[in-house]
């Protein structure tokens, strides 16, 4: 099987910190080069992988302020789509844009949503009935479209290894910004008397000037700022456990299963997918609201480490994810 994986340009494939849609494609990239997939990967051209790798925009548009974009993912889109028809099949993890020109594609198109930006995109995925659709939950389908299949997002179970230890501190982990509930989380620590270190990218500068960064002491809350693979393990691994406070319909939540992997407790509202991802009781708590995850703490911090590592093995480990985009490859290839 030839398969062509049209991945994001944001960032480089994998991500140096952050590209979570990059690292998903990466880590099924790889996979399938292991199970002798015959794979061209479209990314950036210092993207690292076992795959093929071709592509135009020479390193991650978020990584250089003087690159547009919008004009790079076009011209991204336009060279990896000339070459469809070499491919068994085209699998598109660049969101909305690809399906403008789904006429052009000479090969079978799937196209993983990773998460909609709002209900203004829809016109780009009803247009493009010739995709076959894969959702990253059942919580982020859209009514209005048809889907192959839902296939949840799997991870490095290796490069996030088993913490039977942890301190006493809690975590936050993801992009500063008031859909991920930073400043909701820094009210969660204060109230039920932990310490808090948040990592992440600040994607909304005014709110975290203004809601976070008072907070920031070096001793109750601390920020590290973006954490790399490697730390993240250790950030993750040593937290008691990870706050997860959201205010929008969350489609997955890479870094619950990530601190999962590592057997730390998450407590998140029950909004989106999360009532998917995470089992409550047992890997975690689902809350309504500040008040109650403050009262959670303690009980998710009373959790089997274990049990929680188990439960993340075997729902959200990259081969699962391999193996599910094998099914969807064979099933689309099927009705050809």
């Amino acid at each position: 099987m030839k398969v062509g994986l049209l991945g994001p340009v944001a960032w480089r494939t994998p991500p140096r910190h952050y590209g979570p849609w990059e690292q998903v494609t990466s880590l099924l990239a790889e996979g399938l080069v292991a199970r002798g997939v015959d794979v061209t990967l479209f990314a950036t051209l210092d993207s690292q992988t076992a795959a093929t790798l071709d592509g135009v925009c020479p390193k991650g548009y978020a990584e250089e302020p003087s690159m547009d974009g919008r004009v790079w993912e076009a011209l991204h889109v336009a060279h990896a789509l000339a070459r469809s028809s070499e491919f068994d099949l085209m699998h598109n993890h660049l969101d909305w844009l690809p399906l403008a020109f789904v006429a052009h594609v000479k090969s079978p198109l799937i196209t993983t949503i990773h998460g909609f930006s709002g209900r203004g995109i829809l016109p780009a995925y009803m247009n493009a009935r010739a995709s076959s659709y894969v959702s990253i939950s059942d919580a982020d389908r859209a009514a209005e479209l048809d889907y192959v299949a839902t296939v949840y997002h799997g991870i490095d179970l290796r490069a996030l290894p088993f913490s039977a230890a942890c301190g006493s501190d809690l975590v936050v982990f993801g992009r500063i910004h008031p859909d991920k509930g930073t400043a909701q989380a820094i009210e969660i620590a204060k109230l039920a008397g932990r310490r808090l270190t948040l990592c992440g990218i600040v994607q909304d500068p005014a709110y975290f000037h203004e809601q976070v960064e008072p907070h920031i002491d070096g001793d109750r809350v601390c920020y590290l700022g973006s954490v790399g693979p490697t730390q993240r393990a250790e950030v993750l691994g040593a937290a008691a456990a990870l706050l997860h406070p959201i205010a929008f319909e969350e489609p997955f939540g890479l870094s619950v299963v990530e601190a999962m992997a590592c057997g730390t407790p998450v407590i998140t509202f029950a909004k989106g997918a999360m009532p998917e991802v995470v089992d409550d009781g047992i890997t975690g708590f689902l809350v309504d609201d500040i008040a109650s995850a403050a009262r959670a703490v303690d009980n998710a911090v009373a959790l089997d480490r274990s049990v929680i590592r188990e439960v993340a093995e075997r729902r959200f480990g990259v081969a699962r994810m391999v193996n599910d985009y094998l099914a969807v490859y064979e099933r689309v290839l099927a009705t050809q």
